[in-house]
C-alpha cells in the first residue's frame, strides 16, 4: 500500500452507502481497513461492482455469538479507528459500544455516522439522504421555481454531509489523540453536515443576498449566466461566467452584442436574458459549442453523462478515472506530492480473508480453528482480491 495514511489501522463495521464510502477514503489513502462483514454467501461477481468496498480485506463474523464480539474487541485492541453507521444503540446491543471499546483501547477514535445524530427527537427515526437535507434547508434551495425540489442524488447528505464529515472528524480526533493519548467518539450526523455545507448560503441569506424563492438566486439557476442550456442536438452545456471579465468573454465569443446583455446583475432582466441566451445556445450542437468555448475563460463545460465523462481529454490527462477489475471508477482523491495513493485493489467478497486477517493480527491458530468450528468465523471465499 501507498498513501499518507500508511500504518493506520481501521475497523469498519460494514453498512451501506456513506459508511463504506468513508472507509474507502481511508483505504484509498493507505490505511489498513478491515471490513467486518456479516456471514453469508460470498459473491465475487457482485463484489466486483461494489466500488465503495474497494481496497480492503473482509472478515466475516457472526456478531450474534459472544465469540464474534470478542473477536472484534481483540482487533480493536490494535486499532486506531472504528467506523460504524448503524442507528443509535445498535453497537451497544452488540456489546461494542464506545465505553466498552474505549476501555479496551483508550486511544481509539470511535467514528459514528447517522442521519439524525446520536441524540435529538428524531435520532431513532428511519430516514435517508433526502430527509436529512430537507431538514437543513438545503433541499428547499434546489430545483426550478415551478416544481417541487428534485432529489439531487445523495451527494449532500450521505457523502458530503455524512461520509466526508466523518472522515474529517476522525482525522482531527486522531491528530488530537497523538498528543493526549486518549481517544473519543466522533458523532457525524448528516443533518449537521448538510447544514455546514450550506454555510455560505446562510451567510448570503442573512446579508439579504439570497432569498427563499427557489430559482431566483445567483447559484440556483436564477441568473442567465449560471445555468445549463439545451443545444441543437438535445445535449446540454453548463455556463458559469459570474465575474465581469468572464461574462465579457462569453459575450465576445458568442456574439452577444445586444445592449440588453449589459444588465448582467439586474435580477429584473434575468428571465428575458435567459430566454435570449437559450435561443443562442440552441443554434449549435454541444460539440460545436465545445469547439468554440472549451478552454476559454467563458466558464464553460459540456454536460457529460456517465459514459462520456471518463473519456473526456481533461479527465484522461489527469487520470481522474481508473479501471479496476474491468470496472471504470473514480480514482482516489485528493492527490499528494510526496505520498501518493496507489491504485486501489478491487472489492473482496465477504469473508474472503477471514483467517488471513486473524493470523496477521496475531490470533493463535487454535483460536482461529475454534472460531471456525463454532460457526463464528465464516468460510473464506475463493479468489478474493489480496
Amino acid at each position: 500500500m501507498a498513501g499518507p495514511l500508511q500504518g493506520m489501522k481501521v475497523i469498519e463495521m460494514v453498512g451501506i452507502g456513506p459508511g463504506p464510502f468513508c472507509a474507502m477514503m481511508f483505504a484509498d489513502m493507505g490505511a489498513e481497513v478491515i471490513r467486518i462483514d456479516r456471514p453469508g454467501k460470498a459473491d465475487a461477481q457482485r463484489a466486483r461492482f461494489d466500488i465503495l468496498g474497494r481496497g480492503r480485506r473482509s472478515l466475516a463474523l457472526d456478531l450474534k455469538q459472544p465469540g464474534g464480539t470478542d473477536t472484534v474487541l481483540a482487533l480493536i485492541e490494535q486499532a486506531d479507528v472504528l467506523i460504524e453507521g448503524f442507528r443509535p444503540g445498535v453497537m451497544e446491543k452488540l456489546g461494542l459500544g464506545p465505553e466498552v471499546c474505549l476501555a479496551r483501547r483508550k486511544s481509539l477514535v470511535y467514528g459514528r455516522m447517522t442521519g439524525w445524530g446520536q441524540h435529538g427527537p428524531l435520532s431513532h427515526a428511519a430516514g435517508h439522504d433526502l430527509n436529512y437535507i430537507a431538514l437543513t434547508g438545503a433541499l428547499h434551495a434546489v430545483g426550478r421555481p415551478d416544481s417541487p425540489p428534485p432529489p439531487p442524488l445523495n451527494y449532500v447528505g450521505d457523502f458530503g454531509g455524512g461520509a466526508m464529515m466523518l472522515a474529517f472528524g476522525i482525522l482531527a480526533a486522531v491528530h488530537e489523540s497523538r498528543a493526549s493519548g486518549r481517544g473519543q467518539v466522533v458523532d457525524a450526523a448528516m443533518t449537521d453536515g448538510a447544514a455546514l455545507l450550506s454555510a455560505m448560503m446562510y451567510g448570503m441569506k442573512a446579508a439579504g443576498q439570497w432569498s427563499n424563492q427557489r430559482g431566483a438566486n445567483l447559484l440556483d439557476g436564477g441568473t442567465h449566466f449560471y445555468d445549463t442550456y439545451a443545444c441543437a442536438d438535445g445535449k446540454y452545456v453548463a455556463l458559469g461566467p459570474i465575474e465581469p471579465q468572464f461574462y465579457a468573454e462569453l459575450r465576445r465569443l458568442c456574439g452577444l452584442d445586444d445592449a440588453a446583455f449589459d444588465a448582467q446583475n439586474d435580477p429584473a432582466a434575468w428571465p428575458d436574458l435567459k430566454r435570449r441566451l437559450a435561443e443562442v445556445i440552441a443554434t449549435r450542437t454541444r460539440d460545436q459549442w465545445c469547439e468554440l468555448l472549451e478552454g476559454s475563460d467563458a466558464c464553460f463545460a459540456p454536460v457529460l453523462d456517465w459514459d462520456e465523462a471518463p473519456a473526456h481529454p481533461h479527465n484522461r490527462a489527469r487520470e481522474t478515472f481508473i479501471t479496476v477489475d474491468g470496472v471504470t471508477q473514480p480514482a482516489p482523491a485528493p492527490r499528494f506530492s510526496r505520498t501518493p495513493a496507489a491504485v486501489p485493489g478491487g472489492t473482496a467478497p465477504r469473508g474472503a480473508h477471514s483467517e488471513a486477517i486473524l493470523r496477521d493480527w496475531g490470533f493463535d491458530p487454535k483460536h482461529i480453528e475454534r472460531l471456525r468450528a463454532e460457526g463464528v468465523l465464516a468460510a473464506d471465499a475463493a479468489n478474493g482480491p489480496g
